[in-house]
């Protein structure tokens, strides 16, 4: 660490060096074009869809280190997760109750997906909300954007603008389970009128909530500019390195475990057991770890055509590579292409051993918009094409006491297959104000997709007797129409009403984890969405009521493929149904109060579950009816006191979660409990000589030691015993939070 700070004042001498003051006309300039770059896929004051909008200063406020998902909790119906229980290394989230791979994610407008499997992992690109401008969320369908599909909500994340005045800022953490975070940023300003540069180094590490959870996070961010009255050229660059011990397992529980740890032991984290030693004493492989390294490269253009006419391109690429490790006991060598051997004059054909599971992936396309704006008019035409190309295989690094033949040695590869995907999209979205009253939005996108999957699968298929064979080569066409309707009563009312609808392909998982025989089916979903906004200096509201319909919903069900794993199947008729109430007062020039409720009902219809019988050896299969979807909350509620008086801040920021169901099933035997925790955030900025600002800031998180677990899965599920004696076991898993802990942080700007 010492070497890192060393590293970071360096180039803070040396970046000054290049500084040089400008005129302040000039650095309006260089703002206004910033501000009116990437517009195209967000929603605007008048756009009659629901939305929320988080800015610069308030992502500062509470940016010590926890990723994205802990941020977005500020906004409603989103309800975030942490496999180390910190908010720090793998983190989720889900709005509305759904889940993140539903969810687009764009950055620029650039999308951030992951091709395969859909999802956005926070932790490969950590502390990247130090070098947000701001973001918008949309629930429900929302604008037409770039990427994968938005099936629930999208999050468009705006990066930083380019400070047009010389800085320099250091930013450092401390807090409990041994948490530090050190963030250095510096800009030059303007240089000569046109050019500017920015940059951003931060570490990250903490030992986790739960045992061995370690994270040791690396991560940057870097960009420069050029500009002059009607053109902005903008190159950025970010990416991260991460070395995250395993805690995705959770902790294990229920009626079908030996010991209920969630009872016992909090903490306890099962992964990378070995065994135990002559007294006992459990043991754990210490590189138990997930590792990887991602870049991400975007250079935009941005040209000011006419006072009604702007141009946008960005032409990114993204690469990834890295690999997760795992010590497995007693595993069959045949599973991974080993042959038994003999030890100590005995035949071997289970083992311990180590794998690696790999992935090798590159991404790159170009997104543009032509946003023109007159008179009564708002017009985008816009889209992108990209394509992902990725592999993913496994090794096998150490066997005990393997005596087998030399292919195994160096490394030993026992699958391997090939990705390819390509992505297109175009858009023309239209907002016509007809008078002071009446606006009127439409929205149209088409979407193709060719996906494509070849080689070898990480199980093993006993039938074949060889790791289970990839074959899809699939192509999917969509049109997402958007239309709604936006009436200003008056200066302080606003009514909207908007329909929207939705297609979603099926990821990586529904293929390889499903029946081979019965590809899935392609998802749809109505979204529809009425609102009303109050808003005055004294007080504004907002309520939402939403309907999201869905055809062929993918859930898990229970069901197994022809390898015997868990598989999605396509749910024919499931919604979605709540209400979103959002209030804000400043009750004192130094006090404000914020808060949101949300109250849904989350239904699948006609559901059927299938359990494995024991004594029977198949499955049984049970009719449920109506159903509550899983980790769809009934009750979500934020709340957050703001106090601001000369140089004091603090907040305390407060969420309710209601009841949770970790399977479709309904049942109280597999749930999630209630919780409600508090965060208190308190700070203090000085000025001093030789620097702009000292800010000291305290965060303390659930103040009031709230035991709780904010996700959990049903590991396996089966039916034991005959007739009376019949029962259900459970093993499942939990994700418990930590409790009260402790954070401080010290922001110093030159």
């Amino acid at each position: 660490m010492k070497k890192v700070i060393l590293s970071w004042l360096t180039l803070i001498l040396s970046t000054g060096m290049l500084v040089f003051s400008q005129e302040k006309t000039d650095s309006l300039k260089s703002i206004d074009l910033q501000e009116v770059q990437i517009i195209s896929t967000r929603a605007k004051e008048k756009t009659p869809l629901t939305y929320s909008n988080l800015d610069k200063e308030k992502i500062e406020k509470v940016n010590y280190g926890q990723d994205i998902p802990y941020l977005l909790m500020l906004t409603p119906s989103v309800v975030a997760t942490s496999d180390a229980g910190t908010g720090i290394g793998y983190t989720g989230f889900r709005i509305r109750g759904t889940d993140a791979n539903r969810i687009n994610i764009t950055a620029n407008g650039v999308p951030m997906n992951d091709s395969e499997s859909h999802g956005v992992f926070w932790v490969n690109i950590p502390d990247f909300a130090s070098s947000i401008q701001d973001l918008q969320v949309q629930r429900g369908v929302g604008t037409s954007t770039n990427g994968a599909g938005a099936f629930g909500a999208s999050i468009n994340l705006k990066t930083a603008y380019i400070p047009t005045i010389p800085y320099g800022e250091f930013n450092g953490t401390y807090g409990s389970f041994n948490t530090s975070k050190a963030t250095l940023k510096v800009g030059t300003g303007e240089i000569a009128n046109h050019w500017s540069f920015d940059a951003r180094l931060s570490g990250i590490n903490s030992d986790g909530f739960i045992d061995r959870a370690f994270v040791d996070l690396k991560s940057y961010f870097a960009q420069a500019g050029y500009y002059n009255k009607n053109t902005l050229l903008k190159f950025i660059t970010f990416g991260g390195k991460e070395k995250t011990y395993h805690a995705w397992d959770g902790v294990p529980s229920g009626n079908g475990e030996e010991i209920d740890y969630l009872s016992v032991n909090r903490t306890y984290n099962p992964s990378g057991f070995i065994g135990f030693d002559a007294l006992g004493k459990p043991l754990y492989y210490n590189n138990q770890t997930d590792n990887y390294n991602q870049t991400n490269y975007q250079l935009s253009f941005l040209q000011i055509l006419s006072s009604a006419l702007k141009l946008n391109a960005t032409l990114h690429y993204t690469k990834g590579d890295g690999y997760y490790e795992e010590y497995k006991t007693e595993r069959k060598l045949v599973e991974y292409g080993l042959k038994p051997f003999t030890f100590d004059g005995k035949g071997v054909t289970k083992s311990d051993l180590v794998r690696q599971k790999h992935l090798d992936n590159h991404f790159g396309g170009m997104i543009f918009s032509l946003d023109y704006i007159q008179n009564k008019w708002d017009i985008s035409l816009g889209g992108g094409g990209n394509y992902y190309d990725g592999d993913h295989f496994g090794k096998v690094i150490w066997t005990k006491n393997y005596a087998g033949d030399s292919d195994f040695y160096p490394e030993h590869e026992y699958y391997r297959s090939e990705a390819g995907k390509t992505d297109i999209n175009v858009f023309l979205k239209a907002n016509y104000q007809l008078d002071d009253h009446w606006n009127f939005f439409a929205d149209m996108q088409y979407r193709y997709i060719k996906y494509k999957i070849n080689g070898q699968n990480d199980e093993y298929d006993e039938d074949t007797k060889a790791m289970q064979l990839l074959d899809f080569d699939n192509t999917f066409n969509f049109s997402n129409p958007k239309a709604g309707i936006f009436y200003r009563i008056n200066s302080g009312n606003d009514l909207y009403a908007s329909l929207a609808i939705g297609h979603r392909e099926p990821n990586r998982n529904n293929y390889t984890e499903g029946k081979l025989a019965a590809l899935p089916k392609t998802e749809t979903l109505y979204d529809y969405e009425l609102g009303y906004k109050y808003h005055s200096p004294s007080f504004s509201a907002g309520v939402n009521l939403y309907y999201m319909k869905y055809k062929d919903q993918l859930i898990l069900t229970g069901e197994v493929n022809d390898i015997g794993e868990m598989l999605t199947s396509n749910i024919p008729d499931s919604y979605r149904a709540g209400i979103e109430v959002t209030a804000g007062i400043p009750i004192a020039s130094w006090l404000q109060w914020n808060g949101n409720l949300t109250l849904s009902k989350s239904k699948i219809k006609e559901y059927t579950e299938y359990i494995d019988d024991w004594e029977t050896g198949k499955q049984a299969v049970n009719y449920l009816g109506t159903t509550s979807i899983a980790y769809s909350p009934d009750v979500v509620a934020g709340n957050l006191f703001s106090v601001n008086f000369r140089n004091y801040s603090a907040g305390l920021q407060s969420l309710y979660v209601g009841k949770q169901y970790i399977d479709n099933s309904e049942s109280n035997e597999r749930k999630l409990d209630p919780y409600f925790v508090n965060n208190l955030r308190l700070s203090y900025t000085l000025k001093l000589n030789g620097i702009k600002s000292l800010t000291l800031n305290a965060l303390i998180n659930n103040l009031f030691n709230e035991k709780y677990e904010s996700n959990g899965y049903v590991w396996y599920t089966w039916y034991e015993g005959a007739g009376n004696e019949r029962t259900r076991k459970n093993q499942l898993r939990y994700f418990p939070q930590a409790e009260t802990n402790v954070i401080v942080n010290a922001v110093i700007r030159f």
